[in-house]
């Protein structure tokens, strides 16, 4: 099974597992570096204590050696004044389609460019690259997540201007994207009234790291058994700073205040 790979623009399929720097003359791919298999994926076959003892050794091993290239992207962002953003969600939730409809509405006040996280598939970087924005696509195969070691390669392949937004849309999952920082300034969550008011509750890592919450698809809220207000206070037991912004990607709803959010977060540097 081939690596996590890096590729930019879209434009092609490059299988090699050579180096970045052995790729400069190829721009459409250069594979990622990823930690093969990550967090909590080591293969333990005995269940007794001193298995249990390595692979919790592995884990924080991996998250450390993550911690130090997330601060050498955000070193490298701050350098130059770049708004990193981290979408994450579940799949489903409508991410993209949000983060389609911010770039075509939003990214025309300020200079936007876009790391697309999927585990295979270019589909979602074609649909956001067709708003006229800079993408690079990121494929982490068998893994879960994104890493920092991979935001660093694809922050070379962006190259993304000084003062701009770099949008991160992190592979749909609603537990391992939260455990691993990658150089961001903010998180930002995007949840969806079509997945139940508990989520907060099932996954409180991912909403104890947010910054905001985009509860998406509101325009649904007529037919569904949803309970906003509900969802909103199990977002604030886990994070009692959180804000919740009800939105629909689809209608427009509520995406004024997305916006506003996004502005001033560029605004205060």
């Amino acid at each position: 099974m081939s690596g996590p790979e890096v590729a930019e623009r879209g434009q092609g399929r490059d299988h090699g597992h050579g180096h970045a720097h052995e790729q400069d003359h190829e721009q459409d791919r250069a594979p990622a570096h990823g930690h093969g298999h990550s967090h909590g994926h080591t293969q333990e076959a005995a269940p007794a204590e001193p298995g249990r003892t390595r692979t919790i050794l592995l884990e924080q091993e991996v998250l450390a050696k993550n911690d130090l290239l997330a601060q050498r992207n955000r070193a490298w962002l701050a350098e130059r004044e770049i708004l990193a953003l981290n979408l994450m969600s579940s799949p489903g939730s409508g991410k993209t389609t949000l983060l389609e409809r911010t770039l075509r509405e939003a990214g025309a006040r300020i200079p936007v460019s876009v790391i697309e996280g999927d585990q295979e598939t270019l589909l979602d970087a074609g649909r956001l690259r067709a708003t006229g924005c800079t993408v690079v696509q990121v494929n982490t195969g068998a893994g879960c997540h994104l890493d920092a070691d991979m935001i660093e390669q694809a922050l070379r392949s962006l190259a993304p201007p000084e003062r701009s937004v770099v949008f991160i849309e992190n592979v749909g999952n609603l537990v391992c994207p939260a455990l691993f920082d990658l150089g961001e300034r903010g998180k930002v969550v995007v949840a969806s009234v079509t997945e139940g008011e508990d989520k907060p509750l099932k996954y409180p890592n991912m909403f104890a790291a947010t910054d905001l919450v985009l509860l998406n698809k509101v325009d649904l809220l007529p037919h569904l058994d949803y309970d906003v207000e509900l969802f909103t206070s199990y977002a604030r037991r886990i994070n009692p700073d959180v804000r919740v912004l009800p939105v629909s990607a689809t209608k427009g709803d509520g995406l004024r205040d997305w916006y506003a959010w996004l502005h001033r977060h560029v605004e205060e540097g």
